[in-house]
């Protein structure tokens, strides 16, 4: 039965210590992403000519809609 506690303490130390290591990283900015915006102003344009194209592509296939 002892084992039991001394595995939860352990499991819960690094639980604790991963939190930690996640919150100092968010706060850093580790996860900012100032890549992504840039190149999506890239491609936007194809992304609304798709969106239309398959629009029109459904009204032919199906004209009861």
């Amino acid at each position: 039965m002892s084992v039991i506690y001394v595995l939860l303490t352990i499991s819960v130390t690094v639980a604790i210590f991963f939190f930690i290591a996640f919150i100092i990283s968010v706060r850093s900015g580790q996860y900012d992403d100032s890549y992504t915006p840039s190149v999506r102003m890239l491609f936007e344009d194809e992304l609304v000519k798709n969106e239309g194209s398959s629009k029109k592509k459904g009204s032919e296939i199906n004209p009861t809609k």
